[in-house]
C-alpha cells in the first residue's frame, strides 16, 4: 500500500479539468477586460493614471505588482496579452499534457500577472471578484497535471474557499440590512442592483411570495449548504455533490437576472470541486465512472510532488485563520484581504439593498447657453448602466464594464469621486478613448461646449406600462447634480 495513497483524490479527474479549464476561461475574460479598458481609465492619460499613483505612493503598493518599477501603457498591453495567451492555453488543455510542474508554473504566472494588474487599478479593480480570481488562480495551480492524479488537499482547499464565498455572503446579510432578515431583499433586488441583465425587469415583477421564498432559498444555499461540501458521501449519497448542485443552481439564477462580472460563473466553476467523478458518470454516461481511479496510465504523485503541494496546502490553511475569525466576527469584514498576496481572502456581497434606483445621467450640448431648452441636450449613452427607457438591458456578464459599474457608486454617497470629475473633463475634449468606453456618443466624436449631470429615479415599468408605452423603465427627474459647464 502506498504511504501516501490518501494524497490522491482519484475520484476528481472532471472536477480537476472544470476548475483548471473554467478558472483560466474566466482569467482570459479578465485579462481581455483589462485589455479594452485600462488604459483609457487607468493609463498614462486615464481618469485615475497609474504614473500619479506611483508618484505619490513612491512604488509602495498594497501589494506586489511589476509596475512597481515604472508603468507604462505599453506595458500594460504586454502584461494583457501575455496573461491572455497563458489562460487560453489553458482552456485548451495544453500545459496539462505534460508534467505537474508545468501548470503549475503558468497558474503562478497567470496569478501574479493579474495580481499586478490588481494592486495598480484603484477603485476600478476593488471588486471582490478581482481577489476572488487571485486566490482561485493560485489555489488550482496545485491541482497538477494529467501525468498525476489530483492532490486532496487542493480539493479540499476549494471547498474551503466556496465556504467562505457562501458562508461570508450569507452571514454578511444576516448581519446586514432589515430587509434580509424580513425577506423583503429580493422585492428590491432586482431592480436597484448595479447592472440589471434581460431577466432582471421578469424578476423584479414576479409576485411577492416568490421573492420571500428566493430570500429564503438564499439563506439555505449560503447558511446551511456550504456545511455540507465537506461531506462526500453519506450511506452512498453524494451529499457533497447535491450540496455543489444547491450552489450551482443558485448562483444560475443570479446569471441569468443580473451583471455580476465573473463573480456568479466562477462560484459555478469552483463548486463544481465538489462533485466527484462517479456522478459526473451517472449524469453524463459518456464519462468513465473510474476515470481517475482505474486509469493505469496515471501514477501515483511521485514525492517532490506532494512535498510541493503539501508545502502549499499548508500555506493555506496558515493563511486560513484571520478569515475565520472574521466570519464569527460580529464586525465582520466583506471583501477583504489579510495579505499582500490576496490569498484566503474574506467574501461577501450586498449586506444591505438599495431601495430606490437613482441614475446619474450626463448630458451635453452644442449651445453656448448655460440655459439652452432640453432638446438642445443629448444624453452620453452607457453599454450597461440603465439610460434609454426603451432598451432591453444587456447580458454582459461575465465581461467586466467598469466604468458603468461605478456609475452606480455615484448616488451612493459618492458622488464627486476624482475620476468623475476626470471623465467629464474628457467628454468636453472629445477625448477618444474615453467615448470607446461608451455605447452612443450623440455628437459624434466633435467636443460638446457644455455638460450636465442630473440625477434621475429609475424604475421597473409594470405590465400595463409597458402595454400602454412599450417602455421598460419609467424614470423621474431628482434633480441637478452639476449645472451646464465647460472647459473655461
Amino acid at each position: 500500500m502506498e504511504p501516501f495513497g490518501w494524497f490522491d483524490a482519484r475520484d476528481y479527474e472532471v472536477a480537476r479539468e472544470v476548475l483548471q479549464r473554467g478558472v483560466a476561461a474566466l482569467a482570459l475574460v479578465a485579462f481581455v477586460s483589462t485589455l479594452n479598458q485600462f488604459r483609457p481609465l487607468l493609463g498614462e492619460h486615464g481618469l485615475l493614471p497609474v504614473p500619479r499613483l506611483l508618484a505619490v505612493t513612491h512604488g509602495r503598493l498594497r501589494g506586489p505588482s511589476v509596475f512597481r518599477w515604472g508603468y507604462s501603457d505599453r506595458r500594460l498591453v504586454v502584461v494583457a496579452v501575455a496573461g491572455a495567451v497563458l489562460a487560453a492555453s489553458v482552456v485548451v488543455g495544453l500545459p496539462q499534457l505534460g508534467p505537474p510542474w508545468v501548470p503549475l508554473l503558468v497558474f503562478l504566472v497567470l496569478w501574479g500577472l493579474y495580481l499586478s494588474i490588481v494592486n495598480v487599478g484603484q477603485t476600478f479593480y476593488g471588486f471582490g471578484w478581482e481577489m476572488l480570481l487571485c486566490e482561485a488562480l493560485f489555489t488550482v495551480a496545485f491541482l497538477g497535471s494529467s501525468q498525476v492524479p489530483p492532490p486532496i488537499t487542493i480539493v479540499v482547499a476549494t471547498w474551503w474557499l466556496v465556504f467562505r464565498l457562501e458562508f461570508g455572503a450569507g452571514m454578511i446579510k444576516i448581519r446586514g440590512g432589515r430587509e434580509w432578515r424580513d425577506l423583503t431583499a429580493l422585492m428590491y433586488h432586482h431592480e436597484t442592483q448595479p447592472m440589471p441583465g434581460p431577466l432582471s425587469r421578469q424578476a423584479h415583477l414576479l409576485p411577492p411570495w416568490f421573492h420571500r421564498g428566493e430570500v429564503l432559498g438564499n439563506h439555505f444555499a449560503q447558511l446551511v449548504v456550504p456545511f455540507l461540501l465537506f461531506v462526500p458521501w453519506i450511506g452512498g449519497a453524494p451529499v457533497g455533490a447535491i450540496a455543489a448542485l444547491v450552489v450551482i443552481l443558485t448562483q444560475l439564477w443570479l446569471i441569468v437576472t443580473g451583471n455580476f462580472a465573473w463573480l456568479n460563473w466562477i462560484t459555478v466553476v469552483l463548486a463544481a470541486s465538489a462533485i466527484p467523478d462517479r456522478v459526473w458518470h451517472a449524469v453524463i454516461p459518456v464519462i468513465p465512472a473510474d476515470l481517475g481511479a482505474g486509469g493505469a496510465d496515471v501514477a501515483a504523485s511521485p514525492p517532490w510532488w506532494i512535498a510541493v503541494v503539501l508545502a502549499a496546502s499548508a500555506l493555506l490553511l496558515a493563511l486560513s485563520w484571520w478569515p475565520l475569525r472574521n466570519l464569527v466576527s460580529r464586525h465582520q469584514l466583506m471583501n477583504a484581504s489579510f495579505n499582500r498576496w490576496m490569498l484566503v481572502n474574506a467574501y461577501g456581497a450586498f449586506g444591505t439593498v438599495t431601495k430606490r434606483r437613482i441614475e446619474i445621467v450626463v448630458e451635453g450640448t452644442e449651445s453656448t447657453a448655460a440655459d439652452a431648452p432640453d432638446d438642445a441636450w443629448h444624453e452620453y449613452a452607457f453599454k450597461g448602466k440603465p439610460g434609454d427607457v426603451r432598451a432591453v438591458p444587456r447580458q454582459w456578464a461575465p465581461y467586466h464594464l467598469r466604468l458603468d459599474w461605478l456609475m452606480w457608486f455615484l448616488p451612493l454617497g459618492r458622488m464627486w469621486e476624482p475620476w468623475f470629475e476626470v471623465f467629464l473633463l474628457r467628454l468636453l475634449e472629445a477625448d477618444a478613448a474615453t467615448l470607446r468606453l461608451l455605447a452612443h456618443d450623440p455628437f459624434d466624436g466633435r467636443p460638446p461646449t457644455l455638460v450636465r449631470v442630473r440625477a434621475y429615479r429609475y424604475r421597473f415599468a409594470t405590465r400595463a406600462e409597458f402595454r400602454e408605452r412599450r417602455v421598460r423603465w419609467i424614470r423621474t427627474l431628482e434633480g441637478e447634480v452639476m449645472p451646464p459647464t465647460g472647459l473655461r
